[in-house]
């Protein structure tokens, strides 16, 4: 019905007469115009389908036969680097050209490298023994103290009349204990009297030790020469046994203390020279003075203490410190840092040239990196390191050695 109706407005145009030719020719053309439409869309898509789905009949129908060329292709190998390095082995003149270097182990100086702190070399709390006011001026955090100085001085009170008392009694005792004896050995008091009187005279003796070591303890000094990390006691102030009067710190000589890990404990002696980076740009040197003999139990680790001299008093307690300490030297060989390369298993080391220039790989230990080059361990004492093509050869390829250059 869609389609008649078109029909049937062009025929009664048509019949109009010579005013309706133009409307005739138009419709003429639309209908051509959507039949060539259609035709197109039905030409390209039986196209794609041929393309897509019968392409092997396409081709064949064409008389070309893709398949055999595309299994030809999918069959042959692809050649990897070993396999080329290999075949050209086979063909001297196919050899890889190689440049090495010929080197000889030398024995350099080893260090073990730590982090740690500084740290004062004595560190006491002053404290009281007994109690009292304090009656003398404080003196003030920073400030430097010889051995013996005053720090504290506490109220004797009545101590002194104590001692006193003490005294006169072991005087009385001591004329009891004369007459004692003498009546004894003249046989005019018995045994039993003298014993006694020699107790009183001993008891009287230890009461005037006791006041005399109370008395003592009134006066609270620094045990060494040092500074002090807190002010003294203040003047008035009531101590009690245990109050803190000071703390003395002596920081000359200064400790650096670090934390050797268990695989480098044997690599160090005490007397090893060492040096510290401080975190204020200050370079210190050193002794190793202690190493522990039982390893810290959470970290398994030991602590290392180092002595360096700080008459100035100028390093401080607790300053962040780079440590080097001198170890047993190793032999190692000084190679361009361009020359490490890794293996298939991904072992960082080198490429050398045995006698019969054939590649043998060595794991290496890099001990220092210098601007010369970097300094490593685990190659043979002579030996000549490929420097140059290491990575387009494999192990036990032949080479050809093409430059050879000189190395230590």
């Amino acid at each position: 019905m869609g389609y008649g109706l078109p029909n049937l407005n062009w025929s009664v145009q048509c019949i109009g007469g010579a005013g309706t030719l133009n409307l005739c020719g138009a419709a003429q053309k639309r209908l051509v115009m959507k039949s060539l439409s259609i035709l197109t869309a039905l030409v390209v898509g039986i196209a794609l389908y041929a393309l897509v789905f019968e392409r092997d009949r396409l081709l064949s129908f064409a008389g070309r036969d893709a398949a055999p060329a595309a299994e030809a292709t999918e069959a042959a190998p692809r050649e990897t680097p070993q396999a080329a390095a290999q075949a050209a082995a086979k063909d001297p003149e196919n050899l890889v050209s190689v440049v090495v270097l010929n080197s000889t182990a030398q024995v350099v100086d080893n260090a073990i490298v730590l982090r740690g702190q500084t740290e004062a070399a004595r560190q006491v709390d002053v404290r009281a023994e007994t109690g009292g006011l304090v009656i003398s001026p404080p003196l003030r955090k920073g400030a430097f103290v010889d051995a013996g100085t005053t720090l504290c001085q506490i109220d004797p009170g009545t101590r002194p009349a104590q001692l006193a008392e003490a005294q006169a009694r072991l005087a009385e005792a001591s004329i009891s204990n004369t007459a004692a004896s003498k009546l004894a050995e003249g046989g005019f008091a018995s045994e039993t009297r003298a014993v006694g009187a020699k107790a009183t005279l001993q008891a009287a003796q230890a009461a005037v030790e006791a006041a005399e070591t109370e008395i003592g303890r009134l006066t609270l000094a620094a045990p060494f020469a040092g500074l002090l990390e807190s002010d003294a006691a203040e003047l008035g102030s009531l101590m009690q046994a245990g109050s803190l009067c000071a703390t003395v710190i002596q920081l000359d000589p200064i400790k650096i203390v670090a934390y050797l890990p268990e695989t480098a404990i044997d690599a160090i002696r005490p007397g090893a020279t060492a040096e510290a980076a401080l975190s204020s740009g200050r370079a210190v040197t050193g002794q190793v003075s202690y190493i522990a003999r039982s390893a810290d139990p959470a970290t398994r680790t030991f602590r290392v203490e180092i002595s360096a001299d700080n008459a100035d008093l100028s390093i401080r307690d607790g300053v962040t410190a780079n440590i080097a300490i001198a170890a047993d030297g190793v032999k190692a060989h000084l190679i361009p840092a361009s020359a490490l390369t890794l293996n298939d298993n991904g072992a960082m080391g080198l490429r050398t040239v045995d006698d019969d220039n054939r590649v043998a790989f060595f794991p290496v230990r890099i001990v220092r990196d210098t601007p010369q080059g970097v300094v490593v361990t685990g190659l043979p004492e002579q030996v000549r390191v490929i420097t140059v093509g290491q990575e387009f050869v494999t192990d036990g390829v032949a080479v050809r050695v093409g430059r050879a250059e000189g190395g230590t």
